[in-house]
């Protein structure tokens, strides 16, 4: 690499929030920055959801237009830290936080040491960590770290959830800030995370910020629960993104699922049970969900058997701009175990609390929420949105709807582009090459517990297997001379061919899966809007704009 190259590399870089907190403006006064003046920097990392600046020429310009203001030693040191540890700010503050403990410096440069040293001077130790910690939290370079609860969050889960459990637990913890956040003040606190770096900063903010080290062990918990058997009054959890790959195929029969083995597509409804299996008797788990987890079909049978049991007492719809790895509103479940038969729960209270400051106090409200009866939420659908139980006010009903065709936007962003691109093959005939599932189990090739098959064996694509098991033929095999349709897994068949050609058709029908869990969810949003958009019009709570909807021809 030749000298400009390792410069390009090495360059401070920043993002637009770190421009405003530079400039002493809001993030909005950078993006009009950017639209209105030609010569702002353009970007030069990142992207174009997230791009980031280069310092030094932010500085300039900042100077040019008169609109620096003179960096903190705080922001300084964040800078430090970013230029001396590129794409690495989770092990730098580690690092920082470390130093600040023990005096160990770590990978820590002599420029970043001396400003550490001027911060604790101003303040203490334990408000620099809190206040790092928080900054990063807040910063693009948090974006592919684990869960890292935001400060917003952690305030809203430490007053709906109450400030008296004796013990508390986080099988997701990251940087610590939400186990720390909820309890009690004394509370013994105990938590897992899969990433290294964030597990030795969780327990270094623990000793230096609640005086008390927290025991936070390494390991994914999903796969390998470094706490089985563990069980607290209180567990918190903020689930990383949402993924397929969460180890289902290994873990089917884990006594953990104790609603159902969680769908591949659901690893969720895999936290959320995680997160009960360690509730105590009379305690209670609060674990925060994408809003499509209270709807989509792969996850009905977990929330069926939530409400039979009287497992889940409170769903909050919570407001956007809580959540770390996006924009969009989230929901809180709260669940609580029974101490006996006659403890479960008979109903379940629905909350909105979507129109509560992000920034503001956080209280249980007196109205904006229902209690639902369980055999009302267990139709076909299970669907536990809470905006399905609580109609809003005629006042707030033009809000809704607007805000239910900017989601409907988004969600149908880009939804053509996952059905997989295909092409006529002529004439394709299987019947001569296809081996039965029964002889691929006898073979030792697949196995057929739990919910769905999946494949054993490198040379078989597990993906491959259930999109032909469902195809028509297969599925008339199982259905009866009378309509009943009875599963049978052996006597279904599939093509022989290459492992290469399996993935090919395994990825076409992954694509199918997420295309129809996508359309599923879009028909739902349609069909709320659709319904309040109706009634809003016939209460005369709405009324058509000039000019009206685009004609439809009939």
């Amino acid at each position: 690499m030749d000298s400009r190259d390792r410069t390009a590399t090495d360059e401070q870089q920043v993002t637009a929030a770190d421009i405003a907190r530079l400039a002493g403006v809001t993030r909005a006064a950078v993006s009009n920055w950017r639209r209105r003046h030609d010569d702002f920097p353009s970007p030069v990392g990142g992207t174009s959801s997230s791009p980031l600046f280069s310092l030094t020429g932010v500085r300039a310009w900042l100077e040019s237009q008169n609109k620096g203001v003179e960096e903190s030693t705080e922001v300084r040191l964040w800078h430090t830290l970013r230029g001396d540890h590129p794409r690495r700010m989770l092990l730098a503050l580690a690092d920082t936080v470390g130093y600040l403990l023990d005096g160990d410096r770590g990978g820590l440069g002599d420029e970043a040491v001396r400003l550490l040293g001027e911060l604790v001077a101003e303040s203490s130790p334990a408000e620099v960590s809190r206040a790092l910690t928080e900054r990063f939290l807040n910063a693009g370079e948090r974006a592919g770290t684990p869960s890292g609860s935001t400060t917003r969050l952690v305030r809203a889960l430490a007053a709906l959830t109450g400030r008296t459990a004796a013990r508390v637990f986080d099988p997701a913890c990251g940087t610590g800030t939400l186990l720390f956040g909820v309890g009690a003040p004394d509370a013994e606190r105990t938590g897992q995370d899969i990433d290294p770096d964030a597990v030795r900063l969780a327990r270094a903010r623990s000793e230096l910020e609640l005086g008390d080290g927290a025991d936070i062990r390494v390991g994914d918990a999903l796969r390998s629960d470094q706490w089985e058997g563990h069980r607290v009054p209180l567990v918190v959890c903020d689930p990383p993104p949402a993924t397929t790959d969460w180890g289902r195929e290994e873990l089917l029969m884990d006594p953990r699922w104790e609603l159902a083995v969680p769908p591949k597509a659901e690893s969720e409804l895999a936290w959320l049970q995680h997160a009960y299996a360690h509730t105590g008797p009379g305690g209670q788990a609060a674990v925060v969900l994408s809003t499509s987890c209270a709807y989509r079909r792969t996850g009905r049978r977990t929330r069926a058997e939530l409400i039979r049991r009287g497992l889940l007492t409170d769903v909050v719809a919570l407001p956007a701009g809580l959540a770390a790895a996006h924009a969009q509103p989230v929901h809180l479940w709260l669940l609580r175990r029974p101490t006996g038969t006659d403890d479960a729960a008979r109903s379940v209270r629905m909350w909105d609390l979507t129109g509560v400051d992000p920034d503001g106090p956080w209280a249980w409200p007196e109205q904006g929420w229902a209690e639902v009866p369980l055999i009302d939420l267990l139709d076909d659908e299970v669907d536990l949105t809470p905006g399905r139980y609580l109609a809003p006010g005629s006042e707030d009903l033009a809000e809704v709807v607007t805000a239910l065709r900017e989601e409907l936007r988004r969600s149908a962003e880009g939804i053509d582009g996952l059905l997989p691109e295909v092409s006529a093959a002529g004439s394709v005939e299987w019947s001569g090459t296809q081996v039965r599932v029964g002889d691929l189990v006898d073979a030792g090739l697949v196995d057929v517990a739990g919910e769905a098959p999946h494949a054993v064996d490198e040379r078989l694509d597990t993906d491959f297997l259930r999109g032909f098991m469902a195809a028509a033929a297969n599925t008339r095999r199982s259905t009866s001379a009378s309509g009943t349709h009875r599963t049978d897994v052996r006597s279904a068949r599939v093509p022989q061919m290459g492992t290469d050609d399996q993935r090919r058709y395994g990825a076409a029908f992954r694509a199918l899966e997420e295309f129809e869990r996508r359309a599923e969810e879009l028909a739902a949003l349609a069909r709320r809007a659709a319904e309040l958009t109706r009634e809003g019009l016939a209460s005369g709570a709405l009324v058509p704009e000039d000019g009206g909807p685009r004609s439809i021809d009939r």
